[in-house]
């Protein structure tokens, strides 16, 4: 057998070791990133905001309806979008949410939240706990199909026509900013 040959067996089990360690070490990873995709946190001073879903809303359609509870027909032309969250404190102090968030498309136009009667709505300019979440265990939309606290916007059609869009979130260390798998 050449030295070559030899050489060969534990040069393949160091990189598959090295490999492993990088893969166990990545268990975990939390990311500090304040432009993510829809799924991944973004954390904003003390709050971690996680888009957990995002779709256009259907008032036809009873799962739906309990998302525009006290909302008017859509203008012609225009759906209803919501985008569905899990806030998380982590610190050891009551925070502020966000108060206002907004959406961009690719021709940066800009679309704010809608209030909402819903109670799956997010209470925007609310508080989170210390060491909780919103939505709030056993609570309304900690319960519901999507188990995420709603916040509402009013797109035009021509909105799904003009992706990525871009969910924005003022914060410290922000504004956070969340593509959205639309």
């Amino acid at each position: 057998m050449s030295r070559h040959h030899r050489l060969l067996p534990p040069l393949l089990a160091a990189l598959v070791l090295a490999a492993l360690t990088l893969c166990v070490s990545a268990c975990g990873y939390e990311s500090h990133e304040t432009e993510v995709v829809e799924g991944e946190p973004v954390r904003l001073g003390e709050l971690s905001y996680n888009v957990t879903f995002s779709r256009f809303l259907n008032p036809n359609d009873n799962e739906d309806s309990a998302y525009l509870v006290g909302q008017p027909p859509p203008p012609e032309g225009s759906s209803y979008f919501g985008v569905f969250f899990e806030v998380q404190n982590e610190s050891e102090e009551p925070q502020t949410l966000a108060k206002s968030l907004k959406i961009t498309d690719i021709d940066h136009e800009t679309f704010h939240a809608i209030p909402s009667e819903s109670l799956y709505a997010l209470p925007l300019g609310g508080e989170v706990e210390s060491q909780e979440q919103i939505p709030v265990l056993d609570s309304t939309p900690e319960q519901g199909p999507i188990e995420g606290a709603l916040v509402l916007f009013e797109l035009p059609e021509s909105a799904s026509q003009n992706r990525p869009l871009t969910l924005h979130i003022p914060g410290p260390g922000g504004p956070g900013e969340v593509t959205l798998d639309l």
